[in-house]
């Protein structure tokens, strides 16, 4: 058997309060009583049939997405964890990340989800501004928003992440950096700033709002990176900040083509065989399919053939400043370094990719070319 890479778990809660304009998530409005006991119990004969995929690994990271997960009890959360323990091993130091609204934060629900092993939270914090979040279809406020880190804090919360936006409808260069330094003067230990892109499927592709122009949006992303920079943040991916070792491990097993199992509704998975062959699935996507006994949980699964796995590496392995050790390629796909050559070489002479035999990392041109970067190894 080759080695195995680390495997991790995610766990999809599709359901929030609100669905915002700008989401292509698979997210859907709760209604007045959102089925709990039923989920769970769904997510965990999912999670039965993924096991044998697991190969005797113990899970690295979980990571609950959504929807906001943070909509569900720590009761059904609790009976959620306990069901997995009994089932697979975890690591001594696992990482268990909640992503949550500060619109549904109350501190005995937060301190009760410390007590049950959850151990880093993902705030969506968007903006501070009254305006903007209003624009963006959020449900909280920006005075929320602050309680929100103060109540992760007083729960025991010591590794949070904020996910913040900039680019928003008729942002200015000074209102993107207040909402940077109020974030920063927040001293999560991670940061997710990114720009606010349009989706297809999303009420904003649909009517599009009035964006910044290009010229401002450069001059942001500029001084924002000068800014968490200065504030101790080093940029370990195209948009993801941490304090000196509070990278997100469970993302980071993503990038680095690491496996995880994927379940609950619409989840996707990417899980590496026995034999070396590696393998995506996809659940069934709505909500009352995946709830529906009678119809399975897997929407579809798809074998990467070696032709595609060069690709397929990149596109997440060069999303990190750093790169990966070029070794890494061989150890995920089963593929000789050889595999990529030719693109290696083109891509290293438009100055696109480090001259490094030792990593397979892009420069700084390449990170801002990333999608042409790859295109070099498509076959």
């Amino acid at each position: 058997m080759p080695d195995l890479p680390p495997l991790a778990l995610y766990i999809h809660i599709p359901w929030c309060v609100r669905k915002c304009p700008y989401c292509d998530f698979n997210s859907h409005a709760a209604g007045p009583d959102i089925p709990e006991d039923a989920y769970v119990s769904a997510l965990l004969d999912d999670f039965d049939r993924e096991l044998p995929g697991a190969l005797g690994r113990p899970l690295t990271s979980i990571f609950f997405g959504g929807g906001t997960p943070s909509l569900f009890s720590a009761v059904a959360l609790g009976r959620l964890l306990d069901g997995l323990r009994a089932r697979i091993p975890m690591a001594a130091d696992v990482e268990i990340t909640l992503e949550a609204n500060p619109g549904t934060f109350e501190q005995n629900k937060f301190t009760a989800y410390r007590a049950l092993g959850i151990n880093r939270l993902s705030i969506g914090v968007q903006s501070f501004q009254a305006d903007k979040l209003e624009a963006l279809g959020r449900i909280h406020s920006g005075d929320e928003a602050l309680r929100a880190a103060e109540m992760a804090r007083r729960a025991g919360f010591d590794n949070f992440n904020l996910d913040l936006m900039h680019g928003l409808p008729g942002q200015s260069q000074d209102e993107a950096l207040g909402d940077l330094r109020q974030a920063i003067a927040l001293a999560p230990t991670h940061l997710s700033w990114y720009q606010l892109t349009l989706e297809p499927n999303t009420v904003f592709w649909n009517q599009p709002p009035q964006l910044p122009e290009d010229d401002i949006l450069w001059d942001i992303q500029e001084a924002g990176q000068a800014l968490l920079a200065s504030a101790g943040f080093a940029q370990y991916e195209v948009s993801a900040y941490a304090r000196p070792g509070r990278a997100a491990r469970h993302n980071l097993n993503y990038w680095s083509f690491g496996d995880f199992i994927g379940i609950g509704a619409g989840a996707h998975g990417k899980l590496t065989a026995a034999d070396g062959t590696v393998r995506r699935t996809w659940k069934t996507r709505l909500p009352k399919d995946y709830l529906n006994l009678a119809k399975p949980f897997m929407a579809g699964d798809k074998v990467l053939e070696p032709e595609e796995l060069p690709f397929e590496f990149l596109m997440n392995a060069l999303r990190l400043t750093d790169g990966v050790p070029a070794a890494l390629f061989t150890a995920r796909t089963g593929l000789p370094l050889a595999a990529l050559a030719e693109g290696r070489a083109v891509a290293e002479r438009k100055g696109l990719l480090l001259a490094d035999p030792e990593r397979l990392a892009a420069t700084p041109r390449g990170q801002l070319f990333l999608n042409d970067l790859l295109q070099l190894f498509l076959t």
